[in-house]
């Protein structure tokens, strides 16, 4: 049986509405791309009145990106919200919305990167989102097609997350169950003694980043060790870390790091796993029950 705190499976003439609430679009196709996309769903597209906007570095005011996620959120025929990207700015409106009003209709709210924030609101109103990816990639749906068939059937009900990956010489062999969580690495550092940092006690993380220094990685895993976060954990997915700035003097690798700071704990551990900011990003169901086993032959992740 699958999740039961899922938001309703989407189906044919369901409503989606795209909104902007990170930085701003570098290409307004993006979005008609991924209309286009999700139209060949079966799905009906509405774009938010400040999806395209351009205030400084932002997609609108920190007031107009809020109203749009919260018309999408009470509004009882929209049934799936989109980010159109990440960036940056999400944080700035964790303080202006009660999620848990705005989430007692469910429905699926997508996105990855600096959309981690949103993800780790909503994860303590006991209620599912997707990590997965946004515009970019359902605009060019041709070069995503695996990906973006799993983000389908995660969306429709038809499938859950069942995924089989290669084996890293880094993993820690083992098996453990729990709620999934997490997203970028340095939202999931931001949000630490906030109440809005994900609830990981007995459950299973998973973290990703981009263009990031191996020191500041280190003083990241620091924080999550420190803080007893690392403690808590069933379980660690390590993403894709991609564009790593390059510093051989630091000493370590990324691999180097995350074991040291997981090496007091006895959970399965599992590297190069393909989420991320990667082309192919596979979607996560963030409050889903999952198994994660970690083996010699490889990795499953499986939804319960």
């Amino acid at each position: 049986m699958l999740t039961r705190n899922l938001p309703p499976a989407l189906k044919q003439g369901d409503l989606v509405v795209i909104v902007s609430p990170s930085s701003a679009l570098a290409d307004a196709a993006l979005v008609d791309g991924a209309k286009h996309t999700l139209e060949g769903w079966g799905l009906r597209v509405r774009v938010a009145p400040h999806a395209l906007d351009h205030v400084g570095h932002f997609a609108g005011t920190d007031d107009d990106r809020c109203a749009d996620i919260v018309n999408a959120l009470t509004d009882p025929e929209v049934r799936c919200v989109l980010c159109s990207r990440g960036g940056y700015g999400v944080l700035r409106l964790l303080e202006r919305m009660n999620l848990s009003s705005l989430l007692a209709d469910r429905k699926w709210i997508i996105g990855f990167s600096d959309i981690t924030a949103l993800h780790a609101a909503v994860s303590h109103n006991r209620c599912c989102s997707l990590h997965a990816p946004m515009a970019k990639a359902l605009a060019n749906s041709h070069s995503q097609k695996s990906v973006l068939h799993a983000m389908r059937d995660i969306l429709f009900g038809k499938k859950g997350m069942d995924y089989k990956v290669d084996a890293d010489p880094m993993n820690r062999c083992g098996v453990a169950s729990g709620r999934l969580f997490g997203g970028n690495l340095s939202l999931i550092y931001a949000l630490q003694g906030t109440p809005f940092q994900f609830p990981v006690k007995g459950n299973i993380l998973f973290i990703e980043d981009l263009s990031e220094k191996l020191y500041h990685i280190d003083r990241m895993m620091h924080n999550l060790r420190l803080s007893g976060m690392l403690s808590k954990l069933n379980g660690l997915i390590v993403g894709q870390f991609t564009d790593i700035v390059p510093n051989s003097e630091f000493g370590q690798t990324l691999e180097e790091i995350v074991m040291a700071m997981v090496a007091d704990y006895d959970y399965p551990v599992c590297f190069n796993f393909p989420v991320g900011h990667v082309g192919h990003n596979l979607p996560m169901v963030e409050g889903a029950r999952v198994e994660l086993s970690v083996a010699p032959g490889g990795v499953t992740l499986v939804q319960k």
